[in-house]
């Protein structure tokens, strides 16, 4: 039996996990959840009982189940390490994850959909009011990922194609869905457009996801 992704095509955390998983060449079966129908489908008794926090992307290997895509792409790194996507130099995998950490930790909390729904019903905000606060975040972090990188080379740790490429690729994707003005993020467009002509990578993006819905 294939192991299971519970995703959401427009979920950037299942996003990641989906370019792993291709760059990778594991197969799996695709889960779709819904993160708006019905009120959201995470809510659901049945997705509850495998998930308590109601969030996708989760990783299900028959009885063993793994949320939060960090934990997940790091334990795909250990049980599947062809292609590697944290190196193994100590100093490029420190950067590898503080890159991650700084879209992880510093951009999708403040730009989430269930932190949208609160602050919409907790304080009553107009939502163009909460896509600016949105957007301030998704700058201020894309900033400071582009300041981190290196100067050079394909990717953001120099030419080799890590884990915090795969943060970096849908939050550019999320950017664009709240209007960012990228035209100053030259560097990592071009990381962006360098990841992107990888073939097998394509297939992991939003749009060739089975749940996509324009």
């Amino acid at each position: 039996m294939l192991p299971a992704l519970y995703s959401y095509y427009r979920s950037s955390c299942s996003y990641r996990v989906r370019l792993a998983l291709a760059y990778k060449k594991i197969d799996y079966d695709y889960k779709a959840i819904h993160l708006v129908k019905d009120g959201g489908e995470q809510y659901s008794e049945d997705y509850l009982k495998l998930n308590v926090k109601a969030e996708v992307p989760l990783w299900k290997e028959q009885d063993f189940l793994l949320s939060q895509s960090m934990s997940i792409m790091l334990y795909l790194d250990k049980t599947h390490p062809e292609n590697p996507i944290f190196p193994s130099d100590a100093r490029s995998f420190a950067r590898t994850v503080e890159l991650c950490e700084i879209i992880n930790s510093g951009i999708q909390p403040l730009q989430g959909l269930r932190l949208q729904q609160e602050i919409e019903r907790r304080f009553a905000a107009a939502k163009g009011d909460v896509k600016d606060f949105c957007r301030f975040w998704i700058e201020l972090g894309l900033q400071a990922f582009e300041n981190k990188i290196s100067a050079g080379g394909l990717y953001s740790v120099g030419n080799e194609l890590t884990a915090a490429d795969f943060f970096l690729i849908p939050q550019l994707y999320n950017a664009k869905r709240f209007a960012v003005d990228l035209t100053s993020f030259k560097r990592l467009l071009e990381i962006e457009q360098n990841l992107l002509l990888i073939p097998h990578l394509q297939k992991a993006t939003p749009e060739h996801s089975p749940d996509f819905s324009p």
